[in-house]
């Protein structure tokens, strides 16, 4: 069978040296501390014979000594052992996070993002109590067992197997409300994960829950989801509170056999009262590591659970890598792109059919289209956001595959249809991926955007913060600045989709403007549902159905009569009737 902890041993590993002065630490100040009822047996028996004062001095001189040594050892021993455990939690927080960064888009479109933010925070926190307490407890209850009871073997035999009979005992409960502890904790975990989703997706539509009055609906979704893992919880509490009276009972047991038959040896003679009282005491040292070891079965058994689900993540790997890259790859581009009997399929179902286009390189190409037509998803094969087939999707003559994906991305300029900025600066929004530039650079990328003057206005200009997704701006005014974020990168491929959706004509038409030096010597992918955006492109491509139905300049397009020609029609007669009301 194999075993669940296999996968933090590479961790564990790393940090050896000072498991290993750990280790010491909690050997010498559980073998100093078991020496306390030796003493303790020592005085009470040297004060039934009558000891001088100066021997009873000693033997309290003695006990503090051993006090402080333990006192230093145990410091050490939770210094370094529960500090590894901070360290694991970093370096698996760390390759967790760089292991998300490298997942492709199918792997977010299939998981929540409440659940994988579950995983970084409560079930890492789960796994580092094994690697922390869990281990340092374990290895404490070996240890004090191991000394405590040879040591009351050696003060008598006969009384110490009556002692350890429950042991078995408590074993098996442990045992038994250990899996069950497991089990439920895998299923408080699976609901935090849906709780935190929920919360996350509520927070972030909070505009659109007050613009439909539905915060008292929101409310009664979140209590009642609340409720099942209030619930969850009392019934893994219910579990527990079985588990510690269960120990609890056993020992009384333990020490009802003790008091009835040590009790009988002493007055018989066979045994002093220190070695009685040592007895007990030494019992009492055994009742920590069993409890212990009931409160540690919880902590691995809900440990585990978090490690199984956090693997699952390591577990997905990236569809789209640098597997067919070869050896010696190329590192420059020019900017060709051509898309070569193209038919893609997402989830069974056929986007693009048979797409066949050449883009030369320093040539700007619009797509135009109904709403689901494939023109995004064109767009997106080109940096790999989407794994096209092989050989289909090409950049100056060479299939994408065989291109790194570093070398392949940063050479494009993307701006996708949905604006996402950081809860940051404008000036760190636009220089995303490219953190070197000056502000000269900044504010330059965001002239020809046509933002620097509302940026200008704002009292803190380049360093006012744009809140969470850019909250604070409008529409139009996040577009602008994704814009200005890819022509900063100063890409040999600038592809926008739809990327002036949210601007006014006349905004448009500055943008357009500006934007014709910088289309100028690059290879542009102009996305646009207005053929006011796209009309003066070198070619227009007419998409219906995942098919190019048309191709040609604006001219041609309108001369053949098709779909264009309809799209355009419709688009003049809406603008006029704008204008008219």
């Amino acid at each position: 069978m194999r075993n669940p902890l296999r996968p933090l041993y590479p961790y564990l590993a790393k940090y050896k040296k000072r498991y290993a002065i750990g280790f010491t630490a909690l050997i010498v100040t559980q073998v100093v501390g078991v020496t306390v009822p030796l003493i303790i047996k020592d005085a009470i028996d040297g004060l039934t014979r009558g000891i001088t004062s100066q021997a009873l001095l000693f033997f309290a001189g003695l006990l503090l000594g051993v006090a402080l040594v333990k006192a230093v050892f145990q410091f050490w021993m939770r210094w370094m052992l529960i500090g590894i455990s901070r360290d694991v939690e970093y370096d698996l927080r760390n390759d967790l996070f760089r292991h998300l960064m490298r997942l492709d888009q199918a792997y977010y479109n299939e998981h929540r993002t409440g659940d994988l933010m579950s995983k970084l925070t409560n079930d890492l926190n789960a796994v580092r109590n094994i690697v922390g307490p869990g281990i340092m407890y374990s290895a404490n209850t070996v240890v004090v067992g191991i000394a405590t009871i040879t040591l009351m073997a050696h003060l008598d035999p006969r009384l110490t197997l009556l002692a350890i009979a429950p042991l078995p005992l408590a074993s098996i409960a442990v045992k038994f409300f250990g899996q069950r502890i497991h089990e439920r904790f895998e299923k408080i975990q699976a609901m935090y994960s849906v709780l935190t989703e929920k919360v996350r997706e509520s927070l972030a539509g909070v505009r659109l829950v007050r613009s439909f009055c539905q915060e008292e609906a929101e409310n009664r979704e979140f209590d009642r989801m609340n409720q099942q893992f209030v619930d969850k919880n009392k019934r893994l509490i219910w579990i527990t509170s079985f588990l510690w009276p269960a120990l609890a009972l056993l020992f009384a047991g333990s020490f009802l056999l003790i008091m009835v038959v040590g009790g009988e040896q002493v007055i018989s003679g066979r045994i002093t009262v220190g070695t009685f009282a040592a007895f007990n005491i030494y019992l009492m040292y055994l009742i920590w590591p069993i409890i212990a070891l009931g409160w540690v079965t919880n902590i691995i058994q809900r440990g585990l659970a978090s490690l199984g689900r956090l693997w699952t993540i390591f577990a997905s790997q990236p569809g789209i890598d640098d597997r067919y890259v070869p050896e010696n790859p190329v590192t420059t581009i020019e900017g060709e792109i051509e898309f070569r009997n193209l038919t893609f399929s997402y989830n069974g179902y056929p986007i693009l059919k048979d797409i066949n286009l050449r883009i030369p390189p320093g040539r700007t190409v619009a797509i135009v289209g109904a709403t689901g037509s494939g023109k995004s998803t064109l767009a997106a094969l080109v940096p790999r956001l989407y794994e096209s087939p092989a050989g289909s999707v090409l950049v100056d003559g060479i299939p994408v595959r065989q291109f790194p994906l570093k070398t392949l991305r940063s050479h494009i300029g993307f701006v996708p249809q949905e604006t996402f900025l950081f809860s940051n600066t404008i000036q760190e929004n636009i220089r995303f991926g490219a953190s070197d530039s000056s502000r000269e650079e900044v504010a330059h990328a965001a002239d020809i955007s046509n933002i620097l003057p509302d940026i200008m206005s704002f009292p803190k200009g380049f360093d006012t913060t744009v809140g969470e997704r850019g909250l604070t701006l409008s529409g139009g005014q996040k577009q602008r600045v994704a814009i200005s974020r890819a022509i900063l990168r100063d890409p040999r491929i600038l592809i926008l989709d739809d990327a002036l959706s949210s601007v006014d004509t006349y905004t448009e038409e500055k943008i357009l403007q500006h934007l014709t030096g910088v289309m100028a010597g690059r290879t542009t992918i102009l996305i646009s549902h207005r053929i006011s955006t796209i009309r003066n492109a070198d070619e227009i491509v007419v998409l219906h159905d995942g098919t190019i139905v048309e191709k040609g300049s604006h001219e041609e397009l309108l001369a053949m009569n098709g779909y264009y020609s309809e799209l355009y029609n419709k688009q003049l007669i809406e603008e006029a009737l704008e204008k008219e009301t």
